[in-house]
């Protein structure tokens, strides 16, 4: 019944219409932001907790899962988010050196069969969220690791996470354009200090020489009250961009939207989304992702995200199993393995005709905190050439208020810790 629930059916396609297989997959920076955040303004306990938990989630198990998942239904496209790097430094002046890079792993446990679009000199992986080493705020002690590579038992360490596009080898010379894009609405959590950029990576791939355009995304998770989501604003931007893309178009993403939001206050919750206000009235799809994607003319290619079965959202934190705080409340709603909302999707757009989708990895073991995506699609829109390149910019840099404010922090904490040694 599950299955049955999970797979729709369309026509087969005709001979003259080709195919392609496409798969969405939230890699999981491996650590609970929620708790760390909590933790603030103590930023050594901060990424020291972050730190711990990247161990015990083990990447380098993790990847064997995914890159299962991915023979498994061999899609010809990857929508990747939070591909993350882990770096550390073992002082102020010193390079970072990365400790964990997921794409990289899951690259080489795909055993090249799989490759990053690229094409002249770009490389479709679009950094966004990140946080910098920085020497007394994001120390942590990790003496087995660290002996090894710096002499030391603790240095300072920090993360980037992003979207990228994995593409099967015999795609890669089929890639026409590759191009990142940053969101303009960004979201501060210590303003100055710590702010949430997000943005996409797209690529233009002759399919059966058809060029179809690729986009992958992680729109912001984090709300505040009566406000417009800032999942809903950056979505609002993803649907201007692409407004002139005439192509076939697959928009692949963790959208952080599930189609109940706004909800009201006496709806059931457990995954804390964006509850309705005087700004966002229940229902309203100004502050939905999801809604203003439907209501742009994109089809949802499924499964239906009104089944609780299709809930994409979330195991805990460690990936052992469903969160106890949240498993009740799934099964009340019919999801019998503990995902409480809908946030992942493939989106398309221009004469892409879905055949099948299934939600995959909502079984043990668990590889990430989100199940994933898996569709099949025909293209039948097979004249329309080549549109236009998306408009890019760099990645929004460090401001110079920003390294002053990292470094007036910094040496409030050494001034603290030097009188702490003193006493």
């Amino acid at each position: 019944a599950l299955i049955a629930a999970l797979v729709i059916i369309a026509p087969p396609a005709t001979a003259a219409n080709p195919t392609l297989t496409v798969m969405s997959r939230n890699l999981y920076l491996g650590a609970d932001v929620g708790v760390a955040l909590e933790l603030i303004p103590d930023m050594p306990a901060a990424a020291q907790f972050m730190w711990d938990q990247v161990q015990k989630t083990d990447f380098s198990q993790r990847k064997k899962i995914l890159a299962d998942q991915i023979r498994s239904e061999s899609p010809d496209i990857n929508g990747i988010q939070e591909a993350t790097i882990w770096y550390c430094k073992k002082n102020a002046w010193s390079k970072k050196i990365e400790v964990f890079n997921f794409t990289d792993q899951l690259l080489q446990a795909l055993d090249g069969d799989y490759v990053l679009a690229s094409k002249d000199g770009k490389t479709a992986f679009n950094p966004g969220y990140s946080i910098n080493p920085i020497p007394f705020l994001t120390m942590v002690k990790d003496p087995e690791r660290f002996q090894k590579v710096f002499g030391k038992d603790k240095a300072p360490c920090g993360f980037q996470i992003g979207d990228a596009l994995v593409i099967k080898k015999e795609l890669a010379g089929q890639v026409v354009k590759v191009g990142n894009t940053e969101y303009e609405d960004s979201y501060s959590i210590v303003p100055t200090l710590m702010t949430i950029y997000r943005g996409y990576t797209w690529a233009d791939i002759n399919i059966a020489n058809i060029p179809v355009r690729f986009i992958t995304t992680h729109l912001e998770s984090i709300w505040d009250e009566n406000k417009v989501p800032n999942a809903a604003k950056q979505a609002t931007q993803l649907i201007k961009d692409v407004k002139e893309t005439n192509m076939p178009l697959v928009i692949i993403g963790d959208f952080n939207s599930d189609p109940r939001d706004p909800r009201p206050a006496t709806a059931a919750n457990p995954g804390l989304q964006p509850t309705a206000s005087k700004e966002c009235p229940a229902g309203s799809s100004k502050c939905n992702a999801y809604r203003l994607m439907k209501e742009a003319g994109f089809n949802d290619a499924g499964p239906d995200a009104s089944d609780p079965t299709t809930y994409t959202w979330g195991m805990n934190a460690l990936l052992t199993g469903p969160d106890p705080d949240r498993l009740k409340a799934a099964q009340a709603m019919g999801n019998e393995y503990g995902f409480t909302d809908r946030l992942d999707y493939i989106f398309t757009k221009n004469g892409i005709d879905v055949t099948t989708s299934q939600i995959i990895g909502f079984k043990a073991p668990y590889a990430t905190d989100h199940a994933g995506v898996f569709a099949e699609f025909s293209i039948l829109n097979t004249l329309s050439g080549q549109s236009a390149p998306l408009d890019s910019h760099k990645p929004f840099p460090i401001s110079f208020w920003q390294w002053v404010g990292i470094a007036l922090l910094a040496l409030i904490i050494w001034r603290i810790f030097r009188r702490l040694t003193r006493a």
